[in-house]
Formats: C-alpha cells, structure tokens, sequence
C-alpha cells in the first residue's frame, strides 16, 4: 500500500498568526478600542463577532494543530479555524479599502494576504482529509503533479 502524504501541520507563518489573532481580538476588547474602518463600517454586533471570530479563529487554529487525538479530527479543527481567520481578515481588508481608499492599499493587500493564506492552507487541509479517508478506504489517492508519497 502507497504511503498518504500529509503536510506539515507546523508551518511557521499559520502557526504565527493563529498566535496572534486572539492576542489582537483580546485587546480590542480589554482597551475598547476599534479600528476607525471597523466602527464606521460595521455594526456593533457584527463588531463583537469580528472580535470574537479573532480570538476563536486563532485558539482553534492553535488547538487543531496541536490535536492530540485522530489526525483528521485536528485537521478538521484547524480547517474550520482558517476559515473562520480568513473570513475575519477579509472583513477588515474590505472595512479598510471601503474607508481608506486608496491610501490603505498596502495595509489592505497585506491583510488579504491573511485571508488568501487561510484561504490556501484550508485546500491543503481539504485536500489532506480527502487522502486519509482514501488511505483508510485502502485506496491509493493520485498526488498533485510534482509531489510523492
């Protein structure tokens, strides 16, 4: 039987953002304090989920890497987490361009970069689950041109 190659699931960039997005969610909730994009273009309520979507996203991310138990049960959490990170980066890069113009075009391409990258590592992550339940089934899953078992 063909050897399931699965990714890292210690990828230094994701690991430091999933770090660094409760930290964020946490002070703008301790300082009371919000972006002038984010007060202008979102509701309160929707505020308070983009907050708790930062600190949620980043400890599920950090909780599915570090899974103890079944690999694809982490995998599942973290695909979730990146999603969730995604979806909030994405939120503030629109809030932002939406205020700032084209003045925050760089702040702005930046953030979607955190967004493209959940985005990203969510298909290796999809991508992954689907090998381990071929794998499981006894059936050999095709790599992606240029990778082997």
């Amino acid at each position: 039987m063909p050897l399931t190659h699965i990714r890292s699931r210690h990828q230094p960039f994701e690991v430091a953002t999933l770090l660094s997005a409760p930290v964020c969610g946490v002070l703008l909730i301790l300082f009371d304090v919000r972006p002038a994009s984010v007060t202008m273009t979102m509701p309160p309520p929707i505020q308070a989920g983009w907050e708790l979507g930062l600190i949620v996203g980043g400890l599920m991310g950090l909780a599915g890497i570090l899974w103890p138990g079944r690999l694809s049960t982490g995998l599942g959490v973290e695909l979730a987490s990146l999603l969730m990170l995604g979806a909030v980066a994405a939120m503030y890069a629109l809030a932002l361009i939406a205020v700032s113009g084209r003045q925050g075009v760089a702040a702005v391409a930046f953030i979607f970069a955190v967004s493209a990258g959940s985005l990203w590592r969510s298909g290796q992550i999809v991508i992954d689950l689907r090998r381990l339940a071929l794998a499981g089934q006894g059936v050999a899953a095709p790599l992606p041109e240029g990778e082997s078992a």
